[in-house]
């Protein structure tokens, strides 16, 4: 039977703190959270009707480029708006006035980002503005119900009594 020497007990403990702080760089990575490292950022709020799958800490892109985070998610309670706020980074300061957001998914069914499009206005977007121009998550669901049962226009629909059916819809 091997004795427990102090060196033992040592480098087992050590490998065990080791291991819990690696687990929890990993909890943290995982969940899109970060440690503070970095430069500041500042605020700017978007309105949207549908967020989707959106969550707190979904990335804000432009063209791929994580350049921020989703910082805050709240209804206004006379719009019955969802008010979403957007940590972007320092670097970004120069977002024009017309810049576009809209709700995004990596994929068919992954992560929701907001996609922001800059626009052509000189004039910046400051700290605490609000995006004027957004475009809501579009619900997969709400889609293929639409087009497998004909609603909204779909295949299903006959043509009104008072127009011509289209070259593509007549039948031979």
């Amino acid at each position: 039977m091997a004795i427990r020497g102090p060196r033992l007990e040592f480098a087992v403990g050590a490998f065990l703190i080791l291991a819990l702080a690696s687990l929890l760089v990993l909890a943290f990575a995982s969940t899109n959270r970060q440690f503070g490292f970095g430069g500041g950022s500042y605020e700017l709020t978007a309105r949207f009707a549908n967020l989707g799958q959106l969550r707190l800490q979904a990335p804000v892109k432009i063209g791929g480029v994580v350049i921020g985070r989703v910082e805050k998610v709240e209804l206004d309670p006379v719009r019955f708006d969802s008010i979403v706020t957007l940590a972007i980074d320092d670097r970004y300061q120069d977002l024009p006035g017309d810049t576009s957001a809209a709700i995004l998914t990596s994929g068919l069914l992954g992560e929701s980002y907001i996609g922001l499009q800059p626009g052509g206005d000189p004039e910046p977007l400051r700290p605490g503005d609000e995006i004027v121009y957004t475009q809501p998550a579009i619900d997969l669901i709400q889609l293929v119900g639409k087009y497998m049962f004909g609603g909204a226009g779909g295949a299903g629909t006959p043509p009104s009594s008072g127009e011509e059916p289209s070259p593509t819809e007549a039948t031979p």
